[in-house]
């Protein structure tokens, strides 16, 4: 299994991006308006993953955890969360390309540009918490263990 590449995640923000304005585009008129907080739930998982990673990090180096079926379900973790954020960040700026246009003319598209501005960047900070996340869970160099291992003089 490889990391999860920046081209990726770019991929499939793009193609929920063109969904995302596409649905806008189709379904704006019927619609509630949209919470201020939509996006907070991207937040919490974000920072979940945050001090995940933190927690992960110390128990490789310390070599406290020992199994690796838990690293590897962490990182699944990891890589969903970020495809996760990926495509609600697409989905976010393409609600907020459709909304800015009509801001002028639309007192309920005015109302929702904060509530997608905090929603893209909550699903930012999902993805940006994913890639730390799965980045902790790489195993430290050989040269990393023996520093860890021997004390220095």
């Amino acid at each position: 299994m490889h990391f999860t590449r920046a081209r990726d995640l770019l991929l499939s923000g793009i193609v929920a991006l063109g969904v995302g304005l596409a649905l806008f585009d189709l379904a704006y008129g019927s619609m509630q308006s949209i919470p201020r907080l939509a996006g907070g739930l991207l937040l919490i998982l974000a920072l979940g993953e945050l001090i995940g990673g933190f927690v992960i990090r110390d128990r490789i180096n310390t070599g406290r955890l020992t199994e690796a079926i838990v690293i590897s379900r962490v990182v699944i973790l990891a890589k969903a969360s970020s495809q996760l954020g990926a495509i609600m960040l697409g989905v976010w700026l393409g609600a907020l390309l459709y909304l800015f246009p009509r801001s002028a003319s639309l007192a309920a598209a005015r109302d929702d540009i904060p509530s997608a501005i905090i929603g893209a960047v909550c699903a930012a900070a999902l993805v940006a918490g994913a890639v730390w996340l799965e980045h902790c869970c790489r195993t430290p160099q050989s040269s990393d263990r023996d520093d860890q291992e021997t004390p220095r003089n």
